[in-house]
């Protein structure tokens, strides 16, 4: 075989010769010109070579594949070309690399078990030969996880056995630009919710749970619950929305970490908390119903101090919608100032002072009695005034392995006059709350125990002859243990014991009550998932309920070997979530429900026109289930479909069984088209069935509908709502109030009172 060094010796005696006939002159420029030649030649093969290198590199494909989240490799990542069986997968450090690429537009997708697809597409050969990173996103990751704080185990909502739905703070935000005063409109639109209107004259309303009465629910303002018996036909109306940070809500028996009244479910209003950016928000609404809302939040954190500060003031001009001289909408003032102060003396403690005041009056009626202008012939009126002071301290300590201590004190005071011509009603609410828990966290296990004591007053201050002063005194002990079995099963068992003393001045009521709870999540699959749960309930008795306040409490005779009312619950969900493509999000979630209440506390009426109440010997019974689906299209198309079949009995009646007030279908519909921090719009549409009165007559069904929109501009965001634009109104139907117009009754309020409302303002965030 021929080397390099033969070849150079055979070149050596031929270029001699040659050398040898060359005149003397030319032979510089010979050399110069081969020497020349041999150059370019290498030059030319070196430049092919790097050419050709580059080629060849430009047709494959070299990247790593990366989780979106955590930025760790992920090995096992399956990358294909143009749905051909040209395809490879990611190794241990997440590369792939796929050669001899054809030039041209490629199609490449990357899929891997609990990831959605990812799909780019490339032109070969690529402008550049370096290694790419690919990002692909959890199936789990697609909607945001939220902790939620109502377990009181500081899991997120897809770790948490128990059901818990989370309205987030945009969509808080969202709901307040149609209602500023009160929260009433963002549990008005939630599936399988209520807002029930009491009052044709002051406005009041409760919240009911998969049809169950206003008073089987517990409210909650970050977890202190100061809003029952006396305050809770205006309890809704005086939580303003602006400092919300999110809202719970647990459906079904809930008695084993709150205790009596979570018979339906628990709704918990969360506050904002300061950050160590400031944040400055300031509202104004305006409507054409004579509404007038004007708010600030301020909060922020600063070393071992902070802390957040709401006002809020409203004012709403008596409206009489349809011309028969009584106010649909009552002539009302009120306003709140909560301020809270935060002090964080080490890393693992927290100490919240607050202090949250509300003065608020209210009068509705003959419109000439409003303006003050009563005659024999106009006089008839009805006048709520407020006043509620609650004082809060909160103790939150962590300790060492993920322990923490929290103790929880409120002092809550409530005053309310009511008066109508001839009659007054008023009373004094004091209601004291203190929890104190232990959580800590063991293996897979995180348990949580602790005591509580709620004391509950009501003094009747002004009454024409009897008295309906009571007290409830409430002491429990609890314990609960959340037990991640596999990374697939998580179950949640609870057991609450709680003594309970009612007395008035006619008998005293003392029981016991043995409350365990059981809840499970079961991840089937990374997009399927399904929650049981169930546990038993109580109420102790009460004179303050929805038919009692409609009547301003009149007649009204004092509980009389009354007992408390005991449930047993259970609910059911399977919950779908994926995604389709880049660009479509999917989740649908199917829940079933069942509420079963023995010793149901009924009002009946006696031969004198008094009213008491007595325990009936069959159970209210309520089943059904809500079907919720939210599609998602690029995240600025947000499509949510929700829809409620509510089957509630009375089963003591002898004949129409059915709850008053209570539609058996209920549909919500909302379209939004939303650039973040630019502008959105939203189309909203509702169906509610008919339903049977307390005289046993039935309502139609009827449709509402709502616009909203909103403009940001920097700082300054614009919006605008049309709230029920096709005017449905309970007075299209038949008069509301009925003579004598000097004595009126009022009928049962099934729709809205209103109509039409137009409201719009301003939202500044510094």
């Amino acid at each position: 075989m021929a080397t390099a060094q033969d070849g150079l010796m055979k070149w050596v005696p031929y270029a001699h010769n040659r050398l040898r006939v060359m005149n003397q002159h030319a032979a510089p420029y010979y050399f110069i010109n081969l020497i020349f030649q041999n150059k370019m030649k290498k030059i030319f093969f070196l430049s092919f070579l790097l050419l050709n290198l580059a080629a060849n590199s430009q047709h494959n494909f070299k990247a790593v594949i990366k989780d979106n989240r955590t930025k760790q490799p992920l090995a096992n990542v399956t990358v294909q070309i143009n749905r051909t069986a040209i395809h490879t997968v990611s190794n241990t450090n997440g590369l792939v690399e796929l050669k001899d690429i054809q030039d041209g537009q490629q199609l490449i997708s990357f899929s891997h078990t609990g990831y959605s697809i990812k799909t780019d597409t490339l032109i070969f050969p690529l402008a550049s030969p370096a290694v790419i990173d690919i990002y692909l996103m959890a199936e789990e990751a697609e909607i945001e996880e939220v902790v939620v704080q109502s377990t009181r185990t500081s899991r997120t909502s897809n770790n948490t056995p128990t059901r818990v739905e989370t309205i987030d703070g945009e969509e808080v935000e969202e709901k307040s630009n149609m209602r500023p005063s009160n929260v009433s409109m963002i549990l008005h639109e939630s599936t399988g919710l209520q807002v029930q209107q009491t009052s044709a004259t002051s406005g009041n309303a409760s919240i009911r749970v998969q049809g169950l009465d206003g008073r089987y629910t517990q409210l909650l303002k970050d977890g202190y619950a100061n809003f029952g018996n006396f305050a809770s036909g205006l309890s809704i109306l005086e939580i303003p929305p602006l400092d919300l940070k999110q809202v719970e809500i647990i459906k079904g028996p809930s008695s084993t970490l709150y205790g009596g009244g979570a018979i339906a479910g628990v709704v918990n209003f969360i506050s904002r908390t300061p950050k160590e950016q400031p944040a400055y928000n300031f509202m104004l609404n305006q409507s054409n119903i004579g509404q007038t809302n004007l708010g600030g939040y301020a909060s922020q954190k600063k070393g071992k101090w902070g802390y957040t500060f709401l006002g809020l003031v409203n004012f709403q001009k008596a409206y009489d919608v349809d011309d028969d001289g009584f106010s649909e909408l009552p002539k009302s003032n009120n306003f709140t100032v909560n301020p809270r102060l935060f002090y964080y003396p080490n890393d693992h403690t927290t100490l919240i002072l607050g202090n949250s005041f509300t003065k608020g009056s209210n009068t509705g009626g003959d419109m000439q009695v409003i303006n003050g202008h009563a005659n024999n012939n106009h006089v008839y009126f009805e006048r709520n005034s407020t006043l509620r002071n609650t004082t809060s301290f909160e103790l939150d300590q962590q300790l060492a392995n993920k322990s923490s201590l929290k103790v929880k004190q409120s002092l809550s005071l409530f005053d309310r006059g009511i008066n109508i011509p001839a009659y007054t009603f008023s009373g004094f609410n004091t209601n004291s709350f203190t929890d104190a828990s232990y959580l800590f966290i063991k293996k897979n296990h995180t348990l949580i125990g602790g005591v509580n004591f709620v004391f509950d007053k009501f003094k009747h201050k002004e009454f024409p002859s009897t008295d309906l002063t009571a007290q409830t005194t409430t002491a429990g002990v609890y314990f609960q243990d959340t037990w991640d079995i596999t990374d697939k099963v998580k179950m949640e068992t609870g057991l609450r014991l709680d003594n309970a003393n009612y007395k008035n001045q006619y008998y005293r009521n003392n029981q016991t009550f043995l409350l365990p709870r059981i809840s499970a999540l079961f991840k089937l699959s990374n997009k399927l998932s399904s929650r049981i749960g169930g546990g038993l309930g109580y109420k102790s008795p009460t004179i303050f309920t929805e038919q009692t306040e409609t009547m301003q409490y009149q007649n009204l005779l004092p509980l009389n070997n009354a007992r408390a009312e005991k449930s047993i619950g259970a609910t059911a969900d399977i919950n779908y979530r994926s995604k389709f493509g880049e660009d479509f999000s999917l989740s649908i979630n199917q829940l079933f429900f069942f509420t079963s209440i023995s010793n149901p506390l009924v009002l009946q009426g006696n031969a004198i026109g008094g009213y008491f109440f007595t325990n009936a010997s069959k159970p209210t019974q309520s089943k059904g289930f809500e079907t919720n689906v939210k599609l998602i299209f690029k995240e600025d198309f947000k499509l949510f479909v929700g829809y409620t079949f509510t089957d509630a009995k009375a089963t003591y009646l002898t004949s129409n069984q059915f709850l008053p007030l209570l539609p058996k279908s209920k549909l919500n519909l909302a379209l939004l088209y939303e650039k973040e921090n630019n502008f959105k719009f939203g189309l909203e549409a509702y169906f509610t069935d008919r339903q049977y009165l307390y005289n046993g007559s039935r309502t139609p069904s009827f449709w509402e509908l709502g616009f909203m929109a909103e403009k940001t501009i920097h700082k300054i965001a614009f919006f605008i709502n049309f709230e029920n634009f096709t005017d449905q109104r309970q007075s299209r139907y038949k008069q509301v109030v009925n003579a004598p117009y000097t004595n009126p009754s009022f009928d049962d309020i099934w729709n809205h009172l209103e109509g039409f409302v137009v409201n719009g303002g301003l939202k500044i965030k510094l």
